[in-house]
């Protein structure tokens, strides 16, 4: 739920940072701070403010800057922090109407459901793999699924199928090819756009935020994982199997565009994405795709779309099928990261 209402600025230096992105003992303090809040009787409502203020805030120690905003849900210091506000922050406004009714919905049985029956299961460290995996629309939709089955056993009747505007919004399709009874989809994942160091500016300093680094998903469906694999210009994709036979999904790191400051400034611009889906039997190409990060001809608009289908047919026409590697050859051995093996990054792989 963090990812999937959320804003494009996520990430440990955004506006509205989980709890588990801010500080690695995070967790383990909130743990304790659960403890405090007694079972079976009445909690003053200053304590709630009390134990988790120190908490809930970003890494630098701002209380509005928080996933869950509580400085002024019930503050003793004063009056204007006592409004009986808790801020969700990390949800963003939708672009329809009914999308928002959707999601008020959502929000408003969450609280009566756990009114009458307390989530008091242990909480996840998650560490490096909250992003490896749930930056990913798949893994995404699963715990969306989760939450909305764990919701109807209790006599709330949600549909998934209600929530698919708000995955196709978040998570844009680009587009998806078939080669061999093999499909290959390929989505847009979400990226944290990180705040960089310190530098002088015009009217004094200033903190630039990278937003060059983008993520898509690879999908694919009927894979033989012994006998393919599948490569993103020409290094192997760490696909990880779902459950389901034959389905395979992993994120792809790249440099999208080359601002003046950013990471790692020396890596140049690594688009566009060509995804071979590789014979290792054969040891040869046997179909593949091209994603670029703008239209293919370098065309530039100068308007935004009119409508909702000029601004799908602007993102397929980054699409392209084709474009893969021709002839014999070898792929380099699969590479896995211990922090992020769901993901390739592209960076890693370019040497001075």
């Amino acid at each position: 739920l963090s990812y999937l209402f959320s804003g494009m600025f996520i990430g440990p230096t955004c506006q509205s940072p989980r709890i588990d992105e801010a500080r690695n003992d995070a967790l383990y303090e909130l743990e304790i701070a659960f403890n405090q809040i007694p079972d079976k009787k009445e909690v003053p409502p200053w304590l709630v403010d009390r134990i988790f203020r120190n908490l809930l805030v970003d890494v630098t120690g701002n209380v509005h800057r928080s996933e869950f905003c509580i400085d002024k849900l019930y503050s003793p210091d004063n009056a204007s922090g006592r409004q009986g506000l808790l801020e969700m922050r990390a949800f963003e406004m939708p672009p329809h109407a009914r999308m928002s009714l959707t999601q008020q919905l959502l929000l408003r049985s969450m609280v009566a459901h756990f009114w009458e029956e307390p989530y008091r299961q242990p909480l996840v460290p998650w560490g490096t793999e909250l992003h490896d995996r749930f930056l990913l629309p798949h893994f995404v939709r699963q715990d969306l699924k989760d939450v909305l089955g764990h919701l109807n056993e209790s006599g709330y009747g949600f549909k998934e199928e209600w929530f698919a505007p708000h995955f196709e919004f978040r998570f844009p399709f680009f587009g998806k090819t078939n080669y061999r009874e093999i499909e290959l989809e390929v989505r847009n994942a979400l990226e944290p756009w990180h705040v960089l160091g310190e530098e002088g500016g015009g009217s004094g300093t200033v903190r630039n935020v990278d937003s060059s680094l983008e993520r898509v998903q690879i999908k694919t469906k009927g894979m033989v994982g012994s006998r393919y694999q599948v490569l993103c210009n020409g290094i192997p994709v760490p696909m990880t199997s779902t459950g389901v036979v034959g389905e395979y999904v992993a994120g792809v790191r790249y440099r999208a565009w080359q601002p003046p400051e950013c990471l790692q400034p020396t890596i140049g611009v690594q688009s566009p994405l060509i995804f071979d889906l590789y014979d290792a039997w054969n040891r040869k190409t046997v179909g593949g795709c091209t994603c670029y990060v703008a239209h293919p001809g370098g065309r530039s608009y100068d308007t935004f779309p009119v409508n909702s289908y000029e601004a799908e047919s602007r993102r397929l026409a980054r699409f392209i099928q084709g474009g893969h590697k021709p002839g014999n050859f070898v792929p380099p051995p699969l590479d896995l990261s211990k922090e992020f093996p769901m993901t390739l990054d592209l960076r890693r792989f370019v040497r001075a």
